[in-house]
């Protein structure tokens, strides 16, 4: 397989020369987007719109930035999301609208509507075959997002405690699956929690939609349900103390594995289009209720019509930048004993797995890992 070109473009502007959405616009212009034919299309511009006090999600700037693109090559956008698994603010399409409202995103301020993918409840879903795919032989999808003639993924590229980071392939593969969808890709692994270092805080609980943990009144600890447990790993992410893991060691791959066949679910047999900002790298994903201190400095936006190439230059970029110093990145890095893995994200996480997602994306003819950076 040839490389794929990724496209990338810094965050430098010119005084009184034109703002970052003209040079997004130009980024994807350049990047080969009107080779696609828009007109009288469909065109799901896939995106996270921010839980409830999140400050780290893309401005709606650039969500308005791609719309005015596709409109001027005559689509139809609209901007969507699923609905989630997790307590929060996007639980339902009621919610999750006025989340996105709240966090700025409306027909005025992105030029397009808004569609929450998987209806309501989150049950309004399409069940599609996956071709090739080994864990994962009907992903259910959000119907609004497979009633899409064209698929574009507008990406804020961060970390993720299993992940290892959220790009363009989490964005589709996990972001696009309905409610059942999700459960459907968590539901490998059941996490464990390490009574000596739980506090018995709570923090995890207040996470936890499914009833999967419980608080045990003796021992003053959590211990986990694993009847009711998704394995959505969200109690994972709200440990402060590092007590809560996958044993299953194979939970984490195969999840990445499942990621990446609902990603060929949504991208099969359709033009799709990748676009991926590298600002504000969170340490975990825009789904937390908070964001930390970015763990690397802003790196740029990248374009391309390979999300696993898209996904690689961007991993490659990150790893390539210094530690921000006061960040959960820094804070392991100095701490006593740190063991360096030599990657960023692994560095935040070390049990997450990022090449997992990437190397069976390239298996299973999603794209390829090997691209040339076009600047």
């Amino acid at each position: 397989m040839e490389k794929s070109k990724v496209y990338f473009t810094d965050f430098r502007t010119p005084a009184f020369g034109d703002g970052m959405a003209a040079k997004l616009k130009k980024l994807i212009i350049k990047a080969g987007i009107g080779q696609i034919d828009f007109e009288g299309k469909f065109v799901a511009i896939k995106m996270h719109f921010g839980e409830l006090g999140n400050l780290a999600f893309l401005r709606p700037n650039y969500a308005k930035a791609v719309a005015d693109v596709v409109k001027e090559l005559g689509g139809r956008p609209y901007l969507t999301d699923c609905n989630t698994l997790y307590p929060g603010s996007r639980k339902h399409a009621l919610e999750h609208l006025a989340t996105a409202w709240e966090n700025g995103f409306s027909p005025l301020s992105t030029g397009c509507p808004i569609l929450i993918g998987d209806g309501l409840k989150g049950t309004d879903d399409v069940a599609v075959p996956v071709k090739g795919g080994e864990l994962v032989k009907e992903a259910r999808i959000g119907r609004a997002v497979m009633d899409a003639d064209i698929i574009i993924s507008l990406t804020h590229f961060k970390g993720h405690e299993e992940a290892g980071f959220g790009g363009a392939m989490k964005n589709l593969g996990m972001g696009c699956g309905s409610r059942a969808g999700k459960c459907d890709q968590h539901n490998e692994g059941r996490p464990t929690i390490d009574q000596d270092a739980c506090r018995g805080c709570g923090l995890c609980f207040k996470q936890c939609a499914n009833q999967g943990l419980s608080f045990d009144a003796k021992s003053k600890k959590m211990t986990v349900n694993r009847d009711n447990c998704v394995g959505c790993g969200r109690c994972i992410g709200a440990c402060n103390f590092d007590a809560i893991y996958f044993s299953d060691s194979s939970a984490v791959a195969d999840l990445n594995k499942k990621i990446a066949e609902y990603t060929k679910a949504v991208v099969d047999g359709r033009p799709h289009f990748h676009i991926s900002l590298v600002q504000d790298v969170s340490p975990y994903c825009d789904c937390h209720g908070e964001n930390d201190a970015p763990i690397i400095p802003d790196v740029g936006m990248f374009a391309s019509f390979d999300p696993v190439a898209l996904d690689q230059a961007c991993a490659d970029a990150c790893l390539a930048q210094e530690p921000v110093r006061n960040s959960v990145l820094g804070d392991n890095m100095a701490a006593p004993g740190f063991t360096d893995r030599h990657d960023h994200f692994k560095n935040c996480t070390p049990n997450s797995d990022w090449e997992g997602c990437l190397a069976h994306g390239q298996k299973i003819g999603v794209g390829t890992r090997e691209y040339e950076l076009v600047v």
